[in-house]
């Protein structure tokens, strides 16, 4: 909806020590009518919760979230029409948020301003086409509100004891209160959602109360989730209860270390009389809460956690006959939730939860399968785009770019781009043109695509590779010390090259489907050039590749660097290093999305399923093993022994290594796309790793695709298969000639 805005963004005249709540009484304009329409703008420098006589506009919260405020601010339209009765109170109530709260692991705030800011405008029809338009502007007010204290990474303050029913009533006499004065602030920033918003998704009730050995009281909610606790109470006025968030226990107390200096802590002072809190003004990482100050005794009905995160739509499920493989893949999923909350994050718990640009690159295919993320990562991409334009075509380590704002990190490396992260720019987009089919997306994003290549492109030495400047390389490697995550085996060099060649294809691809034949040429130009100086710069004439590690074997064989005899070389010592191994995990975040693809490739699928099915520390399994229901940030975030990992840098719900997802639903399950969107379908499961049974099915945007297989005692192989109407595909099983299906269901075997 495109709005002509007339309101000025607003801030309190003071501050008043206390997250604003902006009040505006109105009345409706009289002998007009009924209303017909009302709908209310919002947006904020800040977070906003919106009511009218109390009641919210919306299911969302955290609005409008956080995107590049340099340049865009996202708004909201809320139909009210509902809501409105003769007299009404507007009341918008703004927290800092990602615009002034803490941002980044150098402890930093007010990063984009330190002003909090409202703008909000009502538009009302009536019945004889009358229009009342209320507008945000210097007749508002600012109370002081009962959010004593609110922020993303230590917690929220409420205190019942401020709480005064007037601020809902038309003509209420209230406490604290200033007037609202403008600000200067530029309305053509504003533009509407393109992704969904953030809404309360579910409850989950505690199932374990106990006394930890210190005395204190937790609870735990069996999930690792996102979100806060909510719950209603009674207890001596004054009094004070205290919410320790943390995703793991250590020595029987919270594990709070991985959360750094996050204090993850919300208060709650009690009025005396009922009492209801929920910490809408941030959001916690959790499985575990600690207690402190509650009235009586705490039991499963007392507090209740509700799980936070942006409206998706599930799209695919998988199931198999392995308990602990399915275990894995709801902690993909649940991993998927938890960080995609308005951006695609690291992590949601520690003092970090940036849109880094590696993790997603590596994760979107997987989650463009779990959920249908086309709006949620367009949006995310439209920052992307902006920060790149005004920074030479540079693509950040994160979106947002917020480090370009914190004042020299220590020890943080100088700004450029970097392989796989930077690359996001061109992979991301890609995923979505095959996983929806919208050319749009290729369209919207192509500049941004180009111009990341032609910036690498003068990043290159002369003699072709892509081996100057910073990289993360195969970050996390899983041999590389806890205090030195980058020190992996692969090459940078090589890493590096192998990507700049893969993005180069994939922006040629995509200008020739834009029509964009002269481009199509360059990229093309590069590719080939890139090829030629990987291939001769790294690799010997018996198929070996510089730092002879998996990662490099995987990334040329899955990026298609090699000809067909060295990329069959490459399979095999890609097999062997991984069986020499005890076909334990020995990629990071640049190897692990591709590894058991570059094996399945090559011929060796019974590798790539014993790495799937490893138990044993690192791999995808062990976590399981340990409890874990999301996906951690190293393979051994936990050890053995139930400790933490003694790294200054550990997560226990990032997605990035899950990545492994996406290989599952194509070649375990065997539901992937033909042609871009699933408008033909290639069903070609690929049993294996003693699994016996497994199905799967994906919403696809033509209508459900659903596979399932069985392998009987004998060893004979029976699948069902369903196409949605119009759909056709392909039906590849090993060792049968291919056929092609029909849309509706077909059974083979």
């Amino acid at each position: 909806m495109s709005v002509t805005w007339s309101a000025s963004m607003i801030t309190p005249y003071a501050d008043l020590g206390s997250a604003p709540l902006f009040r505006k009484e109105i009345e409706l304009d009289a002998d007009h009518g009924s209303v017909e329409s009302a709908v209310l703008h919002v947006s904020s420098l800040g977070v906003f919760e919106a009511a009218i006589n109390g009641r919210p506009v919306g299911d969302d919260v955290l609005s409008p979230g956080w995107s590049s405020y340099e340049w865009r601010v996202r708004y909201r339209s809320y139909d009210v029409a509902a809501l409105l009765e003769e007299r009404n109170v507007l009341t918008v109530s703004v927290g800092n948020g990602w615009y002034r709260g803490r941002l980044g692991f150098a402890g930093m705030r007010e990063l984009y301003g330190d002003r909090l800011g409202l703008i909000a405008q009502l538009e009302i029809g009536f019945a004889d086409g009358h229009r009342q338009t209320v507008v945000s502007d210097e007749t508002w007010t600012a109370i002081a509100s009962d959010i004593l204290a609110d922020d993303l990474y230590d917690g929220q303050t409420i205190d019942a004891r401020r709480r005064d029913p007037d601020w809902y009533t038309f003509g209420g006499s209230q406490r604290w209160v200033l007037n609202a004065r403008t600000l200067d602030f530029d309305p053509a920033k504003l533009t509407p959602y393109v992704g969904p918003p953030v809404i309360r998704h579910e409850t989950l009730a505690p199932v374990k109360i106990w006394s930890s050995p210190s005395g204190r009281t937790l609870v735990d909610f069996d999930q690792n989730l996102v979100g806060w606790l909510r719950f209603t109470v009674r207890g001596p006025r004054g009094s004070e209860i205290r919410i320790r968030h943390a995703e793991v226990l250590e020595d029987g107390e919270l594990g709070v270390r991985p959360l750094r200096d996050a204090q993850a802590t919300d208060r709650f002072i009690l009025s005396g009389g009922d009492d209801f809190f929920e910490p809408t003004k941030t959001f916690h990482g959790f499985r575990y809460a600690e207690i402190t100050g509650w009235p009586g005794e705490l039991t499963a009905d007392s507090v209740e956690a509700v799980v936070v995160h942006s409206e998706l739509r599930r799209t695919g499920l998988f199931e198999c006959s392995d308990p602990e493989l399915n275990q894995f893949h709801r902690n993909v999923v649940w991993g998927t939730r938890g960080n995609f909350l308005d951006l695609p994050t690291d992590c949601p718990q520690r003092n970090e939860r940036l849109g880094w640009t590696g993790d997603i690159a590596a994760f979107a295919p997987s989650a463009a399968y779990l959920f249908d993320v086309n709006a949620f990562l367009s949006d995310w991409l439209l920052d992307l785009a902006l920060e790149q334009r005004h920074h030479e075509g540079l693509v950040p380590f994160v979106i947002p770019d917020v480090l370009k704002l914190l004042r020299d990190p220590a020890g943080f490396p100088s700004r450029d781009s970097t392989a796989v992260w930077s690359d996001a720019a061109v992979w991301v987009p890609w995923t979505l043109y095959q996983a929806y089919g919208d050319r749009g997306i290729l369209e919207r994003q192509y500049e941004s695509m180009a111009a990341h290549v032609r910036r690498v492109g003068t990043l290159t030495s002369p003699n072709g590779l892509w081996d100057t400047g910073f990289q993360f390389g195969d970050w996390l490697d899983p041999d590389a010390p806890p205090d030195k995550p980058a020190d992996a085996k692969a090459d940078k060099g090589v890493v590096a090259t192998a990507c700049l060649y893969h993005s180069a294809r994939l922006v040629a691809s995509t200008a020739s489907l834009l029509g964009r034949s002269e481009d199509a040429a360059e990229f093309t130009a590069l590719a080939d050039r890139t090829r030629l100086a990987f291939n001769s710069q790294y690799v010997s004439a018996d198929g070996t590749i510089l730092s002879d590690c998996t990662t490099v074997y995987t990334l040329a064989i899955v990026f298609g660097l090699l000809s067909a005899p060295l990329e069959t070389a490459a399979g095999n010592r890609l097999a062997e290093l991984a069986a020499k191994s005890g076909h334990r995990i020995s990629t990071g975040f640049a190897g692990t999305p591709f590894i058991t693809d570059a094996l399945t490739q090559t011929g060796h699928l019974d590798t790539a399923y014993a790495l799937l099915m490893q138990r044993e520390c690192p791999s995808w399994l062990y976590p399981v093993t340990m409890g874990a229901t999301t996906v951690w940030e190293r393979w051994d975030s936990m050890l053995p022994d139930g400790s933490i990992n003694p790294g200054q840098m550990t997560s226990f719900n990032h997605y990035a290594l899950g990545a492994v997802a996406d290989w599952m639903h194509r070649v375990v399950g065997g539901i992937a796309p033909l042609e871009p969107g699933y408008s033909r379908v290639r069903i070609a499961p690929r049993p294996g790793g003693g699994l016996t049974w497994a199905k799967t099915s994906l919403e696809t945007p033509h209508g459900l695709v659903q596979v399932s297989w069985r392998v009987d005692d004998g060893g004979r192989l029976a699948v069902e298969a369903s196409l949605p109407e119009g759909v056709t595909g392909v039906l590849s099983l090993e060792g049968s000639p291919d056929r092609e299906l029909a849309s509706g269901p077909s059974s083979f075997g």
